[in-house]
């Protein structure tokens, strides 16, 4: 009988340790791995590359030409004099005006950059997304908007790399251009930006758009600041921008009745970059 009782327990142990050895080997098997969660939906890539061949050999055509501006200078303010194309930028994005400003951009027929935000992809992705799909151009403006200046070296790469990566889960071309929040840089900046191959876009035409001094001021202080190869200076974001979206119409036909055509900042760099020996100021005032 104490046989019996014994051949049972021994048993009925060995059936336990059974059940735990083949609850820890699913357990490995299923969530053992630690895997990062799913992107949302709308962080999937997308399909916004050229995909026709013409379309591919100008993006090829301005990749070169960045690199080829990036062997004579490591930032530019403005591209060149002798055409007839200025730049219109747009900073702080994406966010709640810019779907609206996109389009307002592609009913004028105009192509823009934009230096978005890292952190503001969680919430607005789709600006981004909407703007790749129609040609713009999307640069990196860090992660976060901060003083660079101020930061390490090892802080400093971490906001220009962890930009570069939201772009590229959305399934956008790897940016090429950087505009520093504040105008803030230094010497580290510059040996961060050539480790990624980086150009530093800065302005030659501040609008101050970010302050909404009216639809019309905006509107004049672009105006009264182009001249071939400038870079304007706009935010889509980081506030209120419906004047910023109002003033675009008046915009894009003022420059167009000076003979000026509003591009890209890397149509620009391919059509009439900055000639060497451009000066490189210390700081700006911007955003």
């Amino acid at each position: 009988m104490k046989q019996q009782q014994f051949r049972r327990r021994r048993a009925g142990a060995a059936l336990v340790l059974v059940t735990i050895l083949a609850l820890l080997i699913g357990a490995l098997a299923s969530g053992g791995t630690s895997h990062p969660p799913k992107p949302p939906p709308s962080a999937h890539p997308a399909k916004t590359r050229p995909t026709t061949a013409p379309a591919q050999a100008l993006a090829e055509k301005q990749e070169d030409a960045i690199d080829s501006v990036l062997a004579y200078t490591p930032a530019v303010v403005q591209g060149g004099t002798k055409g007839n194309e200025v730049a219109l930028t747009f900073d702080d994005g994406p966010g709640p005006y810019t779907q609206q400003l996109v389009n307002t951009l592609d009913a004028l027929h105009v192509q823009a950059t934009f230096f978005a935000i890292g952190l503001e992809e969680r919430y607005f992705s789709e600006g981004t997304l909407q703007e790749l799909r129609s040609g713009d151009v999307v640069g990196d403006h860090t992660e976060s908007h901060p003083m660079m200046a101020q930061l390490s070296a090892h802080d400093q790469r971490e906001q220009l790399q962890e930009q570069i990566y939201r772009i590229q889960l959305l399934g956008g071309p790897t940016p090429r251009l950087f505009r520093p929040p504040y105008g803030s840089f230094d010497a580290t900046t510059f040996r961060e930006l050539k480790h990624l191959h980086l150009l530093m876009i800065l302005w030659s035409t501040d609008t101050g758009d970010y302050a909404r001094p009216g639809v019309q001021t905006i509107v004049q202080r672009t105006l009264a600041g182009a001249h071939p190869g400038a870079i304007i200076l706009l935010h889509d974001a980081g506030g209120n921008r419906e004047e910023t979206v109002a003033a675009l119409p008046a915009i894009v036909q003022g420059l167009r009745a000076r003979g000026l055509r509003p591009v890209t900042v890397p149509q620009l760099l391919l059509d009439d970059p900055p000639p060497p020996g451009q000066s490189i100021p210390t700081n700006l005032s911007g955003g």
